[in-house]
């Protein structure tokens, strides 16, 4: 898996994927698909899959470790970057479909309506994470507060999730906020997980060895 992901064509073809969701929902305004609503179906559906792609970045890295498949980490920094991608449409389609491109009734929307708040604090909060997301940035900042400044998207995610949950409150329907709850769970709690482990300590040699002979003196007695 590793020598496929590291082939030169790897990186052009997870682009072309990424970037089908889109196409898709392009060709759907320009074909009358996207059913009754196409307005509310594009600012649903790119919200969706900027939820998507956050799940997707946040996979990445349990996904390397359990499977030792290291190459998978550089396509972490397109993925982040499709994330911020989908969000910056949603925001588009949000702001010409649903008020015109009005800004100062953007503005008051944003400061009345919480839901829509928490969306664009999540939003402002990606936007620093795609802006240092390249090399030039990383040096820049340094390592440890680029990786600081990265792990904002724990708090993405967790406003992602309390966007979305707000959004299906209205009509009781929280079967896909529990789905996508479930997997930044599992996710995040990996991360724990992992990192517990790393930081627990291992028993010494001398320890192990004085193990050892405590156990063979029980033997004998």
């Amino acid at each position: 898996m590793n020598k496929l992901l590291m082939h030169p064509a790897a990186k052009p073809v997870v682009f072309l994927l990424c970037l089908l969701p889109f196409a898709w929902l392009t060709y759907g305004a320009f074909t009358d698909g996207l059913g009754a609503n196409p307005a509310e179906f594009l600012i649903r559906a790119t919200g969706d899959w900027t939820l998507r792609f956050i799940c997707i970045v946040l996979a990445v890295t349990p996904l390397r470790v359990i499977t030792k498949t290291n190459a998978l980490a550089r396509f972490r920094r397109m993925l982040g970057l499709f994330a911020y991608f989908y969000v910056v449409v949603h925001l588009l389609c949000y702001s010409w479909f649903d008020m015109g491109f009005e800004w100062a009734d953007i503005a008051k929307d944003i400061a009345k309506r919480p839901f829509i708040l928490v969306g664009f604090s999540a939003f402002v909060l990606l936007t620093p994470l795609a802006a240092t997301s390249f090399n030039r940035a990383i040096k820049a900042l340094g390592a440890k507060r680029w990786q600081m400044l990265h792990k904002l998207v724990y708090l993405i995610a967790g406003l992602g999730l309390l966007h979305f949950f707000w959004m299906r409150a209205g009509k009781n329907n929280f079967a896909e906020v529990f789905v996508y709850a479930a997997i930044v769970a599992v996710l995040l709690g990996w991360r724990v997980w992992n990192y517990a482990s790393k930081r627990k300590p291992k028993p010494s040699a001398g320890t192990r060895g004085s193990g050892e002979k405590s156990l063979r003196s029980s033997s004998a007695g």
